[in-house]
Parts: C-alpha cells; structure tokens; sequence
C-alpha cells in the first residue's frame, strides 16, 4: 500500500505530534481539525517541536512544515490517521465521512487508546481496512506505535500498517481489539492505585512519584504522567475498561473524577496533581 499521502483529523497534542512524524518521513500530510484556532495552535506546536529537534541535528523545520497543508474538510488520502477526543460518538462520525470521502482501498486507522476498533470499523463500509495506531505521547519522542487488529482487519492491512510504522521511524507492537488494548490495561491501573494512595493519605504526590522513579526505574512517575496524558482521558480510558472488562479495578478513583470536575486536567489546564506555568 502507498501511503505518500496521509490525512490526520486531530491537530491536539496527539495529531499534531502524528502529523510531524509523517511528514518529517518525507510523506505529505493534510490536517484537518474543525476547531477555530486548533490548526494554527497545532502548526505552532509543531514548529517549536522541530526546532528543538533541529538543534540536535534533525531535519530543517521549515521543509517539514512545508508537507504539511491545513485543509477545510476531509480529503481523499492514502491514509487517514485519526487522533480526536477520546470519544466513541465522536470518533465514529470522523469514520462516517472519511469511509465517504476515501478511496476505496484507503485505510482508516485511529490514534485511540482505549476505544475498541471494531467498533469504529462497524460504521463503515471497509471493516478489513480499518484498525488501530496507536502513537504515545511526546509521538516526535517515544518510539512505540501499538498497532490495534479489530475483529475484521486484514492480514493486509496489519502488514502495511506495521511497515509504515517501522517507516516512520517507530516499533511497532501488535495487539487485539480488547478494551484498553495492551497498554492501558496496563497502565491505567498502575496510574489510578496511585491516585488512590494520595486519595487515601499514604503519601504526598511527589513522594509517589519519586518511589515509582527511583524504585522501577521509571523516567517519570504516574501522577506526573497521569498529568502529562491528560485526566480527563485517563478517566474515559478507565470508564472504558470498567464498562467493556466489568471488573471494579477499574473504576477511576475518586479523586481524579474530582480533578476533572474541577477542570483540573494536567499540563494542558496548568493544573492536575501538580501545577504549571
């Protein structure tokens, strides 16, 4: 599959991230969000991204930016890679239009961490050619794309899909269509029973996160992480995991419910567990 021209619906942290990686592979992206401002906010972030990369010997911000064109509206691509609100309502009306507009052996892949693929694929007409791509957050930074089969993906489709990752400079990691994936399965417990240790007092948020560090040589602690994710999404991954898994261990704690309610969604509001500039 020829994937030269990718479109990314999604300008926030995560499809701005996705749009740069693509393009910085030489491929043309067209990225599309439909909230005032959310392009040019994305286009700047961008920027500032590739010109610390160019500092440290990465390619030249303004060829990369010149890959990338703000569009209107979905396209006709090779590709779609979709990265909006972790929502299901949400992300299956981007689905809805892409199958429409998309040619008829273009792929539709979605950036979700939690949302089961099947499910996105259900609203279209081409289940075998849709499936999940999952990037990690800083995407310019972090190696790993879990690649997400749904129920009907083809054989095909994993195999171009792990290319272009592999292409794009990642390592691709495969997993089936169960809630939260592989990754948050993992994570999202290990982040909400730290949330319940400061829930319940046995220890300040920095003396957690500095125990997780130091203690499992983690580059950063969860609250830290849970803060750079976003709570908000934390808490719509969880309540993902709870409804698809049934298991109460996956009920978000109380106290990251409280922050959201607050406004309080980490690094992206200038305040979660910890606060920002």
């Amino acid at each position: 599959m020829d994937f030269e021209h990718v479109l990314v619906v999604g300008a926030g942290q995560m499809g701005g991230g996705i749009a740069q990686v693509v393009a910085a592979s030489g491929r043309h992206v067209s990225l599309h969000d439909p909230y005032p401002g959310a392009i040019e906010r994305g286009l700047s972030t961008i920027r500032n991204s590739l010109e610390r990369l160019a500092e440290k010997g990465g390619a030249d911000p303004d060829e990369v930016l010149q890959r990338i064109t703000p569009v209107d509206e979905i396209v006709p691509a090779a590709l779609m890679i979709e990265a909006v609100v972790e929502d299901l309502d949400t992300k299956a009306e981007v689905f809805r239009a892409a199958d429409k507009t998309l040619p008829e052996g273009a792929v539709l892949a979605s950036n979700t961490s939690s949302i089961p693929i099947t499910q996105l694929a259900s609203v279209t007409d081409r289940p075998d050619r849709v499936i999940g791509m999952h990037f990690f957050n800083p995407v310019p930074v972090l190696k790993l794309v879990e690649v997400v089969r749904g129920r009907e993906t083809s054989d095909e489709t994993a195999a171009a899909i792990t290319t272009l990752a592999e292409a794009l400079g990642k390592t691709p990691a495969v997993a089936n269509d169960f809630p939260g994936f592989v990754s948050n399965r993992i994570l999202m417990p290990f982040i909400n029973e730290a949330a319940w240790a400061l829930h319940d007092g046995v220890a300040e948020a920095e003396a957690i996160d500095t125990i997780a560090k130091l203690g499992f040589a983690h580059p950063i602690g969860p609250l830290a992480l849970a803060d750079l994710i976003g709570l908000d999404t934390c808490v719509a991954i969880m309540e993902v995991l709870h409804d698809g898994l049934g298991d109460e261990k996956y009920a978000p704690c109380p106290l990251l419910r409280e922050h959201v309610a607050a406004g309080r969604l980490g690094r992206k509001s200038g305040r979660g567990f910890y606060a920002y500039g």
